[in-house]
């Protein structure tokens, strides 16, 4: 069987080898590439190809339908809507991601970026690097404060847990399922928790339901002080809506790791021009750790399947 590695799953060449060795030696054939966008060059690469790994690449409906022996497509990622999916359910392939590689990865990032905001470390360093102090700085603390969660799946979960560790109150939006309240966690309207929010941090995939899920017509219950994290899809939020709702001091400020595109962004970008917004190329999945557990969830998707019982599947 022939089995593409069609872009990079950021691990060593010793580890991938470690992986692809037992492959080689049940007679299957490997081959990787370095990522490209080019639907043409994809096609050939793919070739002949049964089983075929990707990350965060997209992955267009033209592909599939010209790769005409591909069964199987082990995502090394969470979401999947970079993927054609109705083109992989017409054609009976089957789909499998790697859903839970990042849940610590994301969740660090979101306190990081939230307490940089709160403590203003960017404008330190700044400062300190030209022999000021810390005059005209504006700092605040995590303990006390209420963070509301959009989604509360594996990666929402282990924020909030991160999240009361510091002291905080954690609610969580109730339109996606009907997990019952706890102890720590409460859930409500979309309204009444971005009311009650100083954080909102968006953990959903994106679906049709979430499509330009954050927008004007509900930014304005949010508090003047609140910070919106996004590190789900970018598409969930409506970028220019939050970038005017920044710029207007509607909110406080935005920690934003995803876009409607993947990075480089185009220079006009509403975001890139708001007030008090970090910015990440979508790196909240990128850490050493993550990238081993993701390489580790790909391969054993990719040997389940082989073996014809295939697990973390999301379309057959």
């Amino acid at each position: 069987m022939r089995i593409v590695i069609l872009e990079s799953l950021a691990i060593s060449d010793a580890v991938l080898q470690n992986y692809i060795e037992p492959l080689q030696k049940a007679g299957h054939e490997v081959a990787c590439f370095a990522r490209t966008d080019d639907i043409n060059t994809q096609i050939k690469q793919i070739g002949s190809a049964e089983a075929l790994i990707i990350a965060n690449m997209p992955l267009k409906k033209e592909v599939i339908e010209a790769c005409p022996n591909l069964k199987y497509i082990d995502i090394a990622f969470t979401g999947y809507d970079h993927v054609a999916m109705e083109s992989a359910k017409a054609k009976n392939i089957c789909v499998s991601n790697a859903s839970g590689y990042a849940t610590e990865a994301v969740a660090e990032l979101v306190i990081g970026g939230v307490i940089d905001l709160y403590r203003q470390l960017r404008e330190a360093d700044v400062l300190c690097r030209n022999g000021q102090t810390k005059a005209g700085l504006k700092a605040f603390e995590l303990n006390g404060k209420t963070v509301g969660l959009v989604g509360t799946g594996a990666i929402g979960s282990r924020t909030a847990e991160l999240f009361r560790a510091f002291g905080c109150k954690t609610i969580a939006y109730n339109g996606f399922s009907h997990k019952p309240d706890t102890e720590v966690m409460k859930y409500m309207p979309l309204k009444e928790l971005m009311e009650q929010a100083d954080i909102l941090t968006l953990h959903c995939p994106l679906t049709e339901q979430t499509r330009n899920f954050i927008n004007k017509d509900n930014l304005k219950y949010m508090k003047k002080s609140a910070i919106l994290v996004n590190t789900a899809r970018g598409a969930v939020v409506n970028s220019q809506d939050v970038a005017a709702a920044l710029n207007n001091e509607q909110i406080s400020g935005a920690v934003i790791d995803v876009f409607e595109s993947e990075p480089p962004l185009t220079k006009d970008h509403p975001l890139l021009k708001a007030k008090n917004t970090l910015l990440t190329p979508h790196l909240g999945f990128f850490t050493a750790e993550a990238m081993e557990k993701r390489a580790k969830i790909v391969f054993d998707n990719l040997s389940h399947w082989l073996q014809g019982n295939p697990i973390n599947v999301v379309s057959k």
